[in-house]
C-alpha cells in the first residue's frame, strides 16, 4: 500500500455547513451514547464532499470533536481509506479502473490519454479542470473498460470517446453519463445473438399460444379415448352381463392368509410363550409327575 500523507498547504478551519452540520448531527444520532464514533466515515465523506472533493486536516479535526475521538483516531481512518483524497483534485475527478477486466479491454490505451491530457496521477491541471487517479474495481466489469468521474460512470470506452469526453468536461459541454456506445445495461458487446425474434416476448403470439396449447388438448382427449374402447371391448361378455363371482374367489386387492405366530398367540391368550419345546413353570398347587 502506498504512504498517504496530508497536503502540505491546507485551510486555516473547516467548519460544516448549516445544512451539512444537521445532517451530521442526523448521522450521529443514529448511534446509542458511547458509540458516536461510528459516524466518522460518514462524517468524514460529507466534509470532503463539501471541501471541493478533497479532505483537508481541519476537516479531519473538527470530525474528531464532534465525535469526542482522539484526532489520531480520525486520521487513521481518513489515510487509510483511498475513497478519502487528502490533496486537491480537479472539479472533475477521473478514478480510472486497472484491474483485470478493465486491463483486458484497453485501460492501458485510457492511461495513455489521462497522461496526455492531465498528467501523473493526482496531478490537477492548471485551470483546475481535470484530475486522475486508477483505482481498483469500480464493479462495472460487463462495461469495461469504465472510468467514474465524480459520482458518474462512463463505460465502453475506447482511447478516442474517452479524450472526446475529457475534452467536453474541460469545456463545460454537456455529456452522457454511462455506456458511450449505447449500449442498453449490460447487453452483450457483440450485439444479441439469442431470442432476437421480439415476438417471443413482446406478448403479440400470447393468443397463438394459448390457441395451439388448447388444440393440443383436445387432440389428446381424443386419442386417449379412441384407445380406451378397444379396451372395453375386450372384456368378457359374461362380466359385462353382471354374472356372479365365484363364491371361493378372492377379492383381487385380498391379503393372503398369513398363520399366526406363537408369540403373538401367546400374547392374545395371555399366557408366556416359552419356546418350542418349553414348558410351563408349575403354579402353586400342581402336582408332581
Amino acid at each position: 500500500m502506498s504512504v498517504r500523507r496530508l497536503a502540505e498547504v491546507q485551510p486555516a478551519d473547516f467548519e460544516f455547513t448549516q445544512d451539512n452540520l444537521q445532517w451530521a448531527e442526523g448521522q450521529i444520532a443514529k448511534y446509542p451514547e458511547g458509540r458516536q464514533a461510528s459516524a466518522v466515515i460518514p462524517l468524514l465523506w460529507k466534509a470532503q464532499e463539501q471541501h471541493d472533493g478533497w479532505l483537508p486536516e481541519p476537516a479531519i479535526r473538527r470530525v474528531a470533536e464532534m465525535l469526542g475521538m482522539p484526532v489520531i483516531r480520525v486520521m487513521e481512518v481518513a489515510t487509510f481509506y483511498t475513497m478519502f483524497n487528502l490533496k486537491p483534485v480537479g472539479e472533475h475527478f477521473v478514478q480510472l479502473c486497472g484491474t483485470t477486466p478493465c486491463a483486458l479491454r484497453g485501460a492501458e490505451r485510457l492511461k495513455d490519454v489521462c497522461r496526455k491530457l492531465i498528467g501523473e496521477q493526482n496531478h490537477v491541471t492548471a485551470d483546475g479542470k481535470l484530475s486522475w487517479l486508477e483505482v481498483e474495481c469500480l464493479g462495472a466489469c460487463a462495461n469495461a473498460p469504465m472510468v467514474q468521474i465524480n459520482f458518474d460512470y462512463y463505460e465502453d470506452l475506447s482511447p478516442e470517446s474517452f479524450e472526446a469526453l475529457l475534452e467536453d468536461l474541460r469545456a463545460g459541454r454537456a455529456v452522457t453519463t454511462g455506456s458511450q456506445t449505447g449500449r442498453s445495461c449490460s447487453a452483450p458487446f457483440g450485439g444479441d445473438t439469442s431470442l432476437t425474434d421480439e415476438s417471443l416476448y413482446d406478448g403479440s403470439v400470447v393468443g397463438g399460444w394459448k390457441s395451439r396449447f388448447s388444440e393440443e388438448a383436445k387432440v389428446d382427449a381424443a386419442e386417449a379415448g379412441a384407445a380406451a374402447k378397444p379396451a372395453e371391448a375386450a372384456r368378457p361378455e359374461a362380466k359385462a352381463a353382471g354374472s356372479k363371482p365365484d363364491a371361493d374367489a378372492q377379492p383381487a386387492d385380498a391379503k393372503p392368509a398369513v398363520a399366526e405366530r406363537p408369540a403373538d398367540r401367546s400374547r392374545r391368550e395371555g399366557q408366556p410363550y416359552l419356546g418350542s419345546g418349553a414348558s410351563a413353570p408349575a403354579k402353586p398347587g400342581d402336582k408332581e409327575a
